[in-house]
């Protein structure tokens, strides 16, 4: 007889540190069918479809980090009462004082959980004290919402809004559970208007053609490509540099480069997917980034969405501040920003090396631009149809140095894959290698195949899903499925940008 536990379900619903919901696994895809079927029943009423939609996303998160969610509701209504305020007052004093408080309140949350520790190890260290870290558990994605609760708040200030909008038009905005832990950094200015009426009014059958497009893909990016080559080769190796030949640690570094992009773009394929299913656009957050002739133009495709948000809200504005010193007032623009934004991804000196790194190759660019440009044209260099694919390799590898900064626990750690790599190369091991992990390198071929097809290629391949019938694309994705359920591992990782 079919004994019901009641019990089981109740603890398999409430929050579990070993088990937190993720995009890809089982229930969230059960839960995920059981909101699109609770939100077409809900159709017709449009506030109550959208106070479902934000219980859930509160839900999801609490799901992922628990009591936490504390914080992001602290968040919420902080940001929304303050910038209340800025919208109703008129003396420019008093709005310019709201807006320095929700800077204040959401740098300060978000200085709290990531970087107290990092501060007082620094300091310790200073005073050669012993230093014992603090226990403060950070915050799922409390960086990608404190960024989108302060882009709230400056597009408030600078009145970008052309309709007036509700508290629980923005709790639906902050909360929305598809970008809350990953991004991409919506605005609220290209969000909040999409609920002034129901999106599902406006969702056709190629827009669900391109989500599942993007569901499909973010999950072989994710669970078949970055899972598989992170835990086999990328751990195992920046674990014990030194145990590694330097051919096998510059083999990692080209599976972490790859994985690093597969996670990350298959998060933002699989949420900005989900979210289209239920009408909703979020804006695209990669551009096939290791195609860059430049580092610039890898920052105008990787993370669109942060950049952009730098570009607007910090870039921008030290730019305008020190334009009375031109070439030099770039620099010290460009080296705060990327100082700034190697710190928002972690309080360790790998991520502000990382950012400083990208910080010098830009400002070695603006400085070397005019020089540059006289002596291409003198030569013809530009002429030279070869002359991409040569920039485009430079970048990939300026980009990829970087990343070793960003991947590993430590300095020193960085100082042994370096000096495996200067002092211990061993090339002949790399036949061996190819041999004993055949799959690893098949991936990642796959991988960097992908990444580097034309543009015409890649739309051909969406297209084929988009206009293929229903029978199809239900084929199509059990194939997905099987395919990933044959790399899963019994433990799910982690998404990487999830720390941040």
């Amino acid at each position: 007889m079919f004994n019901f536990d009641i019990s089981k379900i109740v603890q398999l619903l409430q929050f579990d540190k070993r088990d937190p919901l993720l995009f890809g696994s089982s229930l969230f895809f059960l839960l995920f069918i059981g909101v699109l079927v609770i939100l077409q029943l809900l159709n017709k009423n449009v506030k109550l479809k959208f106070a479902f939609l934000t219980l859930f996303s509160f839900y999801f998160y609490y799901k992922a980090s628990g009591a936490l969610v504390s914080v992001l509701a602290a968040v919420a209504v902080g940001t929304y009462i303050l910038a209340l305020g800025i919208r109703k007052f008129q003396n420019t004093g008093v709005r310019r004082l709201l807006l320095i408080l929700g800077l204040l309140g959401n740098i300060g949350a978000l200085g709290y959980f990531k970087y107290t520790n990092f501060i007082l190890q620094a300091i310790a260290q200073a005073q050669q004290k012993p230093f014992e870290a603090l226990q403060i558990i950070v915050p799922l994605g409390i960086s990608f919402y404190v960024f989108k609760a302060i882009s709230y708040l400056f597009d408030v200030y600078w009145e970008f809004f052309e309709e007036d909008h509700s508290f629980w038009d923005f709790l639906l905005y902050i909360t929305f559970f598809t970008n809350l832990l990953s991004g991409p950094i919506d605005r609220a200015t290209s969000f909040i208007p999409q609920l002034k009426q129901n999106p599902t009014d406006s969702l056709t059958n190629e827009d669900i053609g391109r989500a599942l497009f993007l569901i499909m893909l973010g999950l072989l990016k994710k669970y078949v490509i970055a899972d598989y080559i992170g835990l086999n080769l990328v751990d195992r190796v920046f674990d014990a540099p030194v145990r590694f030949t330097g051919i096998e640690n510059l083999i990692a570094l080209y599976g972490y480069t790859l994985q690093i992009f597969c996670d990350f773009s298959g998060y933002t394929d699989m949420a900005i997917g989900i979210a289209l299913l239920m009408g909703f656009r979020l804006m695209e957050n990669f551009n096939f980034p290791y195609k860059a002739t430049s580092v610039a133009d890898f920052w105008r495709r990787w993370h669109i969405s942060l950049s952009s948000w730098l570009q607007d809200y910090l870039f921008k504005p030290i730019q305008l501040s020190v334009r009375r010193m031109r070439i030099l007032g770039n620099i010290i623009a460009i080296v705060v920003t990327f100082i700034i934004c190697g710190v928002w991804h972690g309080a360790s000196w790998g991520f502000i090396i990382w950012g400083a790194l990208h910080a010098f190759y830009m400002s070695f660019s603006v400085l070397i631009k005019v020089p540059k440009t006289f002596i291409y044209e003198k030569l013809h260099i530009t002429k030279l149809k070869v002359l991409p694919v040569i920039q485009t390799i430079i970048t990939f590898h300026l980009i990829m140095f970087a990343w070793l900064f960003f991947r590993m626990p430590n300095l020193d750690a960085v100082k042994e894959v370096l000096n495996q790599m200067v002092t211990f190369l061993k090339p002949d091991v790399a036949i061996q290698f190819i041999g004993a992990y055949p799959v690893i390198i098949v991936l990642m071929v796959i991988g960097y195949v992908l990444h580097f097809l034309p543009g015409k290629v890649y739309q051909f391949i969406e297209s084929l899903v988009i206009k293929a019938p229903l029978s199809v694309r239900i084929v199509m994705v059990t194939v997905v499925i099987w395919i990933v359920s044959q790399f899963r591992f019994a433990d799910i990782v982690p998404f990487i940008y999830f720390q941040f």
